[in-house]
């Protein structure tokens, strides 16, 4: 066993001297790993040459808890308190100990903006959250919506019904009953089906105002629907085809009532006398090319509508300027009422826009079609909508700045 120990002191003292060494050539980095070996044969710090070459070893490497920790050691075994050497690792230890007080300092202050950091992106992820909640709130959700028109005003799509809103994503019409919908010089007509609607509602978009349009069996009580539907025009009128019926329904949008056309016998004495029609009676009846037809009123623009003289066949349009009859057969199926120097006409899906005799005119510019407001539309990522107006996220009179002012302006409170 003395042996044993005395081979270890040996052994340390060899890494002991190496370490010294290293020291002394500035290799710090050397000294500790000589260092480190000498300790693993070592039980105990037993000499103050030892602790002091570890204080100074450490030291050097910055690691100043070690260095403190042999100083410690030094202390408590150095007997000449009054040596230069004494002195020297005195001031060594005031050094380190500041160092360590700095240590900590800089320790506290990284923690504290740590924790400053942390609650920083706790309540930016907060105000994030609290943005995309109010966003939320603020979108509109429903499958599409279409372009406003230049009363402010845009069609919008739900769940396979249409509704009507204003640039501000008030609902003017909810989308819960009508399965289509025309529109055109600013009107809106809503249908409760697609084809052969029985209810119809209308919005002027120029005053604002919706209502329903009277029951087609107040018009004729043999109609059962409204059959085909037309665009509406510029002047507020209105001509869709009802089954059962020799005549179409015209109806005023602005006076919200049945257009009567009253001047029957003198237009079918005018056309018997230009001979666009060899005979008429006072059944209403004409003769046009040896055939028996009714007379159909007026459709505006002296297009008059024809029917066949038995049943409730549109047989097609008697056109008074020149008197060309266009047959449903061979040239359109429906006529709208002429405005603005054109009618809408129809031929299976295909329409089109026709002058007095018929002639295909170019496309007709829908009156109300250009928006001048200032709200602009988004679809978002999750197929909602938003309105945006001056930067702003807007629904009715709520406001939403983007999100990055959102929290600047929260933090500035």
């Amino acid at each position: 066993m003395q042996f044993q120990a005395q081979s270890n002191n040996e052994i340390a003292s060899v890494y002991i001297k190496r370490a010294n060494e290293s020291l002394n050539n500035l290799d710090f980095s050397f000294a500790k790993e000589h260092f480190e070996k000498a300790m693993k044969y070592l039980d105990t710090i037993n000499t103050s040459d030892v602790a002091r070459l570890g204080t100074f070893i450490y030291f050097e490497l910055k690691q100043y808890e070690e260095a403190k920790k042999y100083a410690s050691y030094y202390f408590s075994l150095a007997k000449n308190k009054k040596s230069e050497e004494y002195t020297e690792m005195l001031t060594l230890s005031v050094d380190i100990t500041e160092f360590l007080e700095k240590i900590a300092i800089e320790k506290k202050r990284q923690e504290e903006e740590r924790i400053r950091q942390e609650k920083e992106y706790k309540r930016i992820d907060s105000l994030r959250l609290l943005w995309m909640t109010k966003s939320d709130m603020l979108s509109i959700k429903v499958d599409s919506i279409y372009q406003f028109n230049a009363n402010n005003v845009a069609i919008y799509k739900k769940n396979d019904f249409f509704g009507l809103m204003n640039d501000l994503g008030k609902v003017l019409v909810e989308a819960d009953e009508y399965e289509d919908i025309v529109s055109f010089d600013g009107y809106f007509i809503f249908k409760n089906k697609e084809n052969e609607p029985t209810k119809l509602f209308c919005y002027n978009s120029k005053t604002s105002k919706g209502f329903l349009i009277p029951s087609i069996s107040d018009f004729n009580t043999l109609a059962t629907n409204y059959g085909k539907v037309m665009l509406p025009r510029g002047n507020g009128r209105l001509v869709t085809y009802p089954n059962n019926a020799k005549e179409p329904f015209v109806f005023d949008l602005n006076e919200q009532k049945t257009v009567k056309f009253l001047q029957v016998e003198e237009v079918l004495k005018s056309l018997k006398k230009s001979n666009f029609i060899d005979k008429y009676n006072n059944d209403g009846e004409v003769k046009i090319d040896k055939e028996w037809y009714l007379f159909g009123g007026h459709l505006g623009g002296g297009i008059h509508p024809i029917y066949s003289q038995e049943g409730y066949d549109l047989e097609g349009f008697l056109c008074s300027i020149d008197g060309r009859f266009l047959k449903k057969d061979s040239h359109f199926d429906f006529v709208g009422f002429f405005y603005n120097n054109s009618a809408q006409a129809v031929k299976g899906s295909q329409v089109f826009w026709i002058n007095q005799n018929g002639t295909v005119l170019n496309e007709t510019i829908d009156e109300d079609v250009d928006y001048q407001g200032k709200t602009k539309l988004t679809k978002l990522s999750n197929k909602n909508y938003q309105l945006l107006r001056d930067e702003l996220i807007i629904l009715g009179d709520e406001k939403l700045e983007k999100m990055e002012d959102f929290i600047k302006k929260s933090s500035e409170n």
